[in-house]
């Protein structure tokens, strides 16, 4: 019995660095800290409050350094809504932001089992306000941070990341001596800072 153990143990060995060296695609699992941000427009304001940030998503390798992932982010946050006199307007403060994104990310060889990484993407972001309603918006994020590798089918991730989105809140009206009024869209962007990790599991195709 012993003996068919260290066989076992040895095979997914095996698996383990051919997936690990093949780079063909990952499962990811997300997790990170959202920092918070304040949003201002004409005299009122909200905080999207400090939260954990959970997902997943799917990764291909073009090459060793190159990959394209489709990933979902979400977060249970609460976000007061504040008036012109600082009196905050919802009793109702429980909120989530939900990010789908599709990734670009370039990995630096460096010859060791720390890659690390720099990436982009864009998508869409879709807020559950307080009051039951949703919204969706244009989202992207930005990352960095380093792969650690292992013999295993399983890495682990070390990341910082800017995520933001952004959504038309009104209209400004503005007078041109030629031509005459002028109405400019007016939005409001979310910038939220995180650090996260994130563990990967790799297959060979």
């Amino acid at each position: 019995m012993k003996q068919y153990s260290l066989l076992l143990v040895a095979f997914l060995s095996v698996i383990g660095v051919q997936a690990q060296d093949a780079r063909s695609f990952s499962l990811n699992l997300y997790g990170g800290y959202n920092f918070s941000d304040e949003l201002d427009y004409d005299g009122y304001s909200a905080t999207i409050e400090d939260g954990i940030q959970y997902g997943a998503g799917f990764e291909y390798f073009l090459t060793k350094n190159n990959s394209v992932e489709l990933k979902y982010l979400r977060s249970d946050v609460k976000i007061p809504f504040y008036g012109p006199n600082g009196n905050q307007l919802n009793s109702k403060d429980k909120g989530a932001f939900n990010f789908i994104l599709a990734d670009y990310t370039y990995y630096f060889d460096t010859g060791s089992n720390l890659m690390p990484f720099l990436g982009a993407g864009a998508g869409v972001g879709i807020v559950e306000s307080p009051q039951g309603g949703s919204g969706t918006y244009f989202a992207w994020n930005v990352k960095g941070g380093v792969k650690i590798k292992t013999a295993s089918t399983v890495s682990v991730n070390i990341n910082a990341y800017l995520q933001s989105m952004s959504a038309a809140v009104g209209e400004s009206y503005y007078w041109d001596y030629w031509i005459g009024p002028v109405v400019i869209e007016d939005y409001i962007s979310t910038f939220q800072f995180g650090l996260g990790a994130t563990l990967s599991f790799n297959f060979k195709n």
